[in-house]
């Protein structure tokens, strides 16, 4: 298990030195540090006695009167930059580049910022809806402990194995947003899993920042419908059949760009690598 506090120390350090050159002014609360380190510590996944892999999908969730602060590229570069330096520095190893998305939640304060990380290993362009596998799963199995989160407010139970998501009534999952379709996508249950089907939608279906029409969901993936944000969730989740085949992070999973900053947050990136 990594120290904490050696990793708070050298995240605050990395992140107080980028915001010095990039963001004169800008300052990053030594609470929001201890969050950040904590979900580094709390989400790690153990490949094998050797290897550990540090979560790489990150959300933070904060006020809505905060959302444009954070809403800014340098800063969200620079956390990137400094959670994978730090990890990689305590022998933590990432399967894809670190990303970040910003939601809101009308409960926090406006200086609060609650972080959720979780690790997503398999690549990126698999969410056009790649075969799911076995496994040893029944194919009527329900996923465990699955969840909602939206807009960062409300937390929606996932008992089911068809969800219905649309603004109309009939649907399982009612959402009151002129930017959702009447019927705008379903989640189904296929071997333990939750897969995102898009309706057809008149503004699409996003997860991680790509349009998709089908999708396997894990842990942390940040669905957008028409810009409504979802966050999916899952308790103990069953373990990603991808995970014995992941390689060490090296350098040409480095330059993998990540698809939830803008343009220039992702160059900076890169430089710095």
């Amino acid at each position: 298990m990594i120290n904490l506090k050696t990793l708070e120390s050298r995240l605050q350090s990395l992140i107080e030195v980028r915001l010095m050159s990039a963001l004169p002014g800008y300052k990053v609360e030594d609470l929001i540090i201890q969050k950040l380190a904590a979900a580094v510590q709390s989400n790690l996944t153990a490949l094998d006695d050797d290897i550990q892999l540090a979560p790489n999908v990150y959300t933070l969730i904060v006020h809505p009167q905060a959302a444009t602060r954070w809403q800014n590229a340098e800063l969200l570069s620079t956390l990137l930059e400094a959670i994978q330096t730090a990890g990689q520095e305590s022998g933590l190893q990432f399967a894809s580049p670190p990303t970040i998305t910003i939601t809101t939640d009308d409960s926090l304060s406006a200086e609060d910022v609650s972080v959720m990380a979780s690790n997503r290993v398999e690549p990126m362009t698999d969410t056009k809806g790649p075969p799911i596998e076995n496994n040893g799963v029944e194919e009527d199995a329900m996923p465990e402990n699955a969840f909602l989160i939206i807009e960062g407010v409300k937390v929606f139970p996932l008992k089911t194995p068809v969800i219905n998501i649309g603004r109309r009534l009939d649907n399982q999952l009612v959402i009151d947003d002129p930017r959702v379709s009447r019927n705008h996508s379903q989640l189904r249950a296929i071997k333990g899993r939750y897969v995102l089907f898009d309706l057809n939608s008149t503004g699409g279906s996003f997860v991680n920042g790509q349009r998709t029409s089908q999708s396997v969901l894990y842990p942390g993936d940040v669905i957008s419908l028409a810009g409504v944000a979802l966050i999916f969730g899952q308790d103990n989740p069953p373990a990603s059949p991808d995970r014995a085949i992941t390689a060490p992070f090296n350098d040409a999973t480095a330059n993998r760009p990540t698809t939830l900053l803008k343009d220039r947050a992702t160059a900076s990136l890169r430089k710095k690598q």
